[in-house]
C-alpha cells in the first residue's frame, strides 16, 4: 500500500508568524506531531510519503503514485482540508481522515467525500482501519471510547520532516487535562485523566532528535504539561542530567495551567531542565467570568502575583485572553489591556469566545437555542463574528477586540513589554542563552531586524537602540530571546491590521471609527 500523508495549510493567523518566518527564512513554527505519529503506527511494509503543505506542497507525481491519501487536521485548517479530500476523490484515490477536526465534526469530512474516518486516538483506531484497507474494504468509520496507554505510543517519524524549515521541533509527554473549563474541547477529545509517557520513553524521543542533528527550541505540545504533576516531576528529574550531559542542546516551551505558580519545586525543575517559556490560559482577569466558565484554577490566587512568580522562576510568559463570556461586564477589553501592561506579557493572544463542538459550552448554548448553526465554528470562512449569541452586544465585543489588539500591538508598547518581560525574568543557574536559534538563520534575521526597526521605522528607531543597549548591559543572557520577540513584532504589526479588516468585513463597519450603540440584551439572547 502506497500512502500519501498530507497536512493541510493554515490560514494567516495570530500564531502563523508569517512575517517573522519570511524574515528568518523559515516556513512554519512547529511540525505536525500527530500525523508523523500516525506514520509510525502504519505497517512497516506500507510505503509512505509525507508532505506538510505549510512547508512544501505535494507534486502531481505524489498523487499519481499513491493508493490512499491520509489527512489530519484541526478546525482552522478546514478550507484546505476539504479541498484535499475532494481532490483525492476526484483523482480516484481512497481518502482517510483523522485528527481533532473530523473527530469533533465527522459530518464535514463525510460530506466532502472522505471514505474512511479514523477518529479519536490513533493508537486505538488505526489498527482496525489498516485491517479494513488490507482486507479490500473501501469505506468505514473507526471510533474508540477507550483511551490508549501512551507508554505504548511509538516514536513519531521525525525523519520524515524537513527540519530546517521549522522554528521549533515538537514532542508530546501527556494527553488530557484534569480541569473542567466549559469552553475547552481537550477533555472531550482526550479526557480529564492525564496520561503520560514514561520518562525514558520521552528521553528516547529527545535522543532521536539530537541524533538527527536538531539543536534549538522544542515545543512540548501537551495541552497542560503539568496536568499530572507527579509524573512530570519524574520526567524533569531525568531530563536535567540528560540535558547537562548533552550540553543543553534544546530549550523548551510548553503550555500549562496557572496553578504552576503554586508549586515552587516544579518551577525550579523546569528552570533547571532548560525551559525558557510557558503559555498560560489566563483568559480574563475578571473573577466572575472565570467562575462562569469553570476556570476555577485561575481564581485560587491573584493572577498578577502568579505571573510574577513564574517570571521569578526564569520563565517568559505567553498568554491567551478571551472576550465574550456570558455575563461579561462592559470594559472587559480595557481590563485585559491593564492586566497585560501590569505583567508585561509581550505576546498576549486576544480572541473572541467560540463554542467548540462537543464542549460543555456547546451543549449548554444548544440547549438555550443560542448557537448560530450547529456546525458553525471559527475557521476563517464563516460570516458571523461569533458562532453563538452572546450576552453583550456584538458591537461592544467587536470594538473591545479590535481596540484591544490594536493597542496591545502598538509598536512602542509592544517593544517596551518585550524589554520589561526579559528584564523581570530571573536569570537561570547558568549563563547559557534562554533561547537557541541556528546561526545560519539567526544572523540574517538580526540583520533584517536592524534594518526594519533600527533604521527604517523612525517611530521606534531610537527606542530599538536604547533597549538593545539596556538588554546587553543588564541581561545579555536574554539577548536571543529578546531579539526573537522584537522580530515577531513585524508579524503582529501586520496581523493587527488584517484582524481589523476581517472584523470590518464581518460586521460591515470599522469598530474603531464607529461609536458603539447599546443593544438591548433581549435582542441578543433569544
Amino acid at each position: 500500500m502506497k500512502a500519501l500523508l498530507l497536512y493541510p495549510q493554515f490560514p494567516q493567523s495570530f500564531w502563523s508568524y508569517d512575517r517573522f518566518m519570511e524574515l528568518a527564512g523559515l516556513k512554519s513554527t512547529i511540525p505536525p506531531l500527530g500525523i508523523i505519529t500516525v506514520a509510525a503506527l502504519l505497517p512497516s511494509h506500507w510505503e509512505i510519503r509525507f508532505r506538510d503543505r505549510n512547508v512544501a506542497t505535494e507534486t502531481d507525481e505524489d498523487w499519481q503514485w499513491c493508493d490512499i491519501v491520509i489527512l489530519s487536521a484541526m478546525l482552522v485548517q478546514k478550507p484546505d482540508f476539504q479541498f484535499l479530500i475532494r481532490k483525492g476523490v476526484r483523482l480516484g484515490k481512497l481518502v482517510a481522515v483523522g485528527g481533532p477536526y473530523p473527530t469533533s465534526v465527522p459530518d464535514d469530512a463525510l460530506n466532502a467525500g472522505a471514505q474512511f474516518l479514523v477518529l479519536d486516538e490513533g493508537e486505538m483506531t488505526i489498527p482496525p482501519f489498516v485491517e479494513a484497507v488490507e482486507g479490500g474494504e473501501t469505506q468505514g468509520v473507526f471510533r474508540s471510547l477507550e483511551k490508549p496507554d501512551v507508554t505504548q505510543t511509538p516514536q513519531p517519524r521525525f525523519d520524515l520532516l524537513q527540519r530546517d524549515a521549522y522554528l521549533m521541533m515538537a514532542m508530546q509527554f501527556s494527553r488530557g487535562c484534569p480541569f473542567n473549563c466549559e469552553f475547552c474541547d481537550i477533555i472531550s477529545l482526550y479526557g480529564r485523566k492525564p496520561r503520560t509517557k514514561d520518562p525514558e520513553q520521552a528521553l528516547a524521543e529527545l535522543q532521536t532528535l539530537y541524533d538527527l542533528g536538531w539543536r534549538g527550541s522544542l515545543f512540548i505540545v501537551d495541552d497542560n504539561f503539568i496536568g499530572n504533576q507527579r509524573n512530570v516531576k519524574r520526567f524533569l528529574r531525568v531530563l536535567i542530567p540528560w540535558m547537562q550531559e548533552h550540553d543543553y542542546p534544546f530549550t523548551f516551551i510548553t503550555e500549562a495551567s496557572v496553578n504552576l505558580a503554586e508549586d515552587d519545586e516544579l518551577l525550579e525543575l523546569m528552570s533547571e531542565a532548560g525551559f525558557y517559556a510557558v503559555f498560560l490560559g489566563i483568559e480574563t482577569p475578571d473573577q466572575d467570568s472565570l467562575q462562569v466558565t469553570g476556570k476555577v484554577q485561575n481564581t485560587r490566587a491573584p493572577l498578577v502575583e502568579a505571573c510574577r512568580r513564574i517570571n521569578d522562576a526564569g520563565l517568559l510568559i505567553y498568554a491567551g485572553f478571551i472576550l465574550g463570556f456570558d455575563g461579561e461586564r462592559a470594559g472587559a477589553g480595557d481590563r485585559i489591556q491593564t492586566f497585560v501592561e501590569q505583567t508585561n506579557i509581550p505576546q498576549p493572544m486576544l480572541g473572541l469566545l467560540q463554542a467548540l463542538p462537543n464542549t460543555a459550552l456547546w451543549t449548554r448554548l444548544k440547549r438555550e437555542e443560542r448557537l448560530l448553526g450547529e456546525s458553525s465554528h471559527l475557521t476563517g470562512d464563516q460570516n458571523s463574528l461569533m458562532n453563538f449569541v452572546p450576552t453583550r452586544p456584538i458591537s461592544e465585543l467587536a470594538k473591545d477586540y479590535v481596540e484591544g489588539f490594536w493597542q496591545l500591538y502598538e509598536p512602542q508598547r509592544y517593544l517596551r513589554r518585550c524589554l520589561q518581560q526579559c528584564l523581570q525574568i530571573r536569570s537561570g543557574k547558568t549563563n547559557r542563552q534562554t533561547m537557541q536559534f541556528p546561526l545560519n538563520k539567526g544572523l540574517p534575521l538580526i540583520m533584517q531586524l536592524i534594518w526594519h526597526q533600527g533604521i527604517r521605522r523612525p517611530e521606534i528607531r531610537g527606542q530599538f537602540w536604547r533597549q538593545l543597549w539596556t538588554i546587553l548591559r543588564k541581561k545579555p543572557q536574554m539577548l536571543n530571546l529578546y531579539l526573537g520577540l522584537c522580530a515577531a513584532g513585524e508579524h503582529f504589526w501586520e496581523y493587527r491590521a488584517l484582524a481589523r479588516e476581517r472584523i470590518q468585513e464581518q460586521i460591515g463597519y470599522d469598530p474603531l471609527e464607529t461609536p458603539v450603540t447599546p443593544t438591548p440584551e433581549s435582542v441578543l439572547v433569544r
